[in-house]
């Protein structure tokens, strides 16, 4: 058994996502957290686990674990990647997946139809349970959290510069600021007040990403006036991008950091215009 066995989650090989449902407006995704390939694409992979494993976000679920309501996502998005949009969602050249060859050889027709499958069947039952938050509450927040690298040159090499490269990174593209502006500041300042090792985080909006993902953009369209979604993304200083380890010191602050915008983002949430 692996050492780190309380910080992951272990799927079936079949399931595409799990989902929990509870009493509150605010709810957390990590679709990026998967690892799984579904078995008649094993032969057509050009990558071994670790390579993939390096792109993909691992641990983002377990931040999310105390949120009542939570969506984690078990394929790995070198299958069918949900955060972009259908068309671009199977990564066939290198240039959409950071020059990596994924495919030793093509996909057939029939594997491409049933990852989009999962891609339209994500987004039929997003669609679902949002509208359940929003006719309960009248609007809700979705915190869309990923991670991201930040020593693409090498185990060894050089981190990207401080000002690339904030610890959680909240990209707001797609979303209307000014209308949530006291609920994203609200949340903002709550995450700047939390101490790790000493230090305030360090939390800017659109730096290493401006938060131009699918979801955020589905949620943003679907739900002008009453769904706030919200890029979250933190940088892989919680673990070891090359190694794969996590830092459980690290991992068990931002869970409970996260956990203590739950309050913050309910009461900024009732008290909007």
């Amino acid at each position: 058994m692996s050492p780190f066995q309380e910080f992951i989650v272990n799927p079936d090989p079949a399931d595409w996502w799990s989902a929990h449902r509870g009493a509150s407006p605010i709810i957390g995704t990590a679709i990026h957290n998967g690892h799984h390939i579904r078995s008649d694409l094993e032969d057509f992979l050009g990558l071994s686990g670790d390579q993939r494993l390096r792109e993909e976000d691992p641990f983002t679920e377990f931040f999310i674990r105390d949120l009542p309501n939570r969506i984690v996502f078990h394929r790995s998005r070198f299958e069918i990647d949900i955060n972009r949009a259908r068309d671009g969602a199977i990564y066939l050249k290198p240039e959409q997946a950071w020059g990596l060859k994924v495919w030793a050889q093509q996909l057939p027709d029939d594997a491409i139809a049933s990852s989009l499958g999962i891609h339209d069947a994500y987004y039929a039952m997003l669609e679902t349970c949002l509208r359940g938050l929003e006719q309960q509450y009248g609007a809700f927040v979705l915190l869309d959290i990923h991670s991201y690298n930040h020593r693409r040159d090498g185990a060894e090499g050089p981190e990207m510069p401080f000002e690339k490269a904030p610890q959680i990174n909240i990209g707001t593209s797609s979303m209307d600021r000014l209308r949530w502006a006291p609920v994203l500041d609200a949340f903002i300042e709550q995450l700047r007040s939390f101490e790790f090792r000493g230090q305030r985080m360090d939390v800017r909006e659109n730096i290493a990403f401006q938060g131009k993902g699918e979801q955020t953009r589905f949620v943003h369209e679907r739900f002008p006036a009453s769904g706030c979604a919200i890029a979250v993304e933190f940088k892989k200083f919680f673990m070891d991008e090359w190694t794969g380890e996590p830092d459980i010191e690290a991992l068990t602050a931002m869970r409970e950091m996260i956990r203590l915008s739950l309050p913050v983002l309910t009461e900024a949430l009732r008290k909007r215009p």
